[in-house]
């Protein structure tokens, strides 16, 4: 009779993070980052944070200039349970950022000096570039609580559209402009029975 050699068993799968998580994360990284990092959450961890959504798959972060270094360490010391749990990831790693992304940041009231959200403006146009279908629900998110208009993304991609190519955005930019497009469409739906009920949107 042949022996069988017993299959691998299948990795359980990853436990999606709750507020709870990046709580302990923020703990845990706070005493080891350079005084004077800015440390910013990013996209569904911002949303996470604030209540939106309840869970997320992942804690995402990043820093600016060299405490990204320092966070990167400082993530690397952490507990291993906490650390298989966060990527450190910012919008300008995959496109390029619209003209003072670093004024429209969102600050946090923590016990973590200079935390903050990143521009939901970036963060929106980078999810549009990926353009999955929860990207897209996302970045309505951000529309819905009031943290970004159309008008002001309008103004912004005017200026950033031309400083889209296949090289900086992985993509035709002829297919950014159309999921930008899909994605006013679907706010327009979403907003259109507050307009007819006569209710001011604030994020139109």
């Amino acid at each position: 009779m042949t022996s069988r050699t017993p299959a691998s068993a299948p990795a359980a799968p990853r436990r999606a993070v709750r507020r709870s998580d990046c709580e302990a994360l923020l703990t845990e990284l706070a005493g080891s980052l350079p005084a004077g990092s800015r440390l910013f959450l990013v996209g569904e961890t911002s949303q996470l944070w604030e209540g939106w959504i309840d869970e997320a798959p992942m804690v995402q972060l990043t820093a600016e200039g060299a405490s990204r270094a320092a966070l990167a360490t400082a993530l690397a010391a952490c507990d291993p349970q906490v650390r298989n749990r966060a990527v450190i990831e910012s919008p300008g790693d995959i496109i390029p950022l619209p003209s003072g992304h670093e004024s429209r940041a969102r600050a946090i009231s923590h016990s973590s000096p200079g935390l903050a959200h990143f521009d939901p403006y970036s963060v929106s146009f980078r999810l549009l570039a990926r353009g999955d279908e929860p990207d897209y629900h996302l970045v309505l998110r951000y529309l819905r609580h009031g943290w970004m208009t159309v008008r002001e993304m309008d103004a912004l991609l005017a200026d950033l559209l031309p400083r889209f190519s296949n090289e900086t955005i992985q993509q035709d930019p002829a297919e950014f402009r159309r999921k930008y497009k899909g994605l006013k469409q679907m706010w327009a739906a979403e907003a259109q029975p507050y307009a007819n009920a006569g209710v001011h949107e604030r994020s139109r």
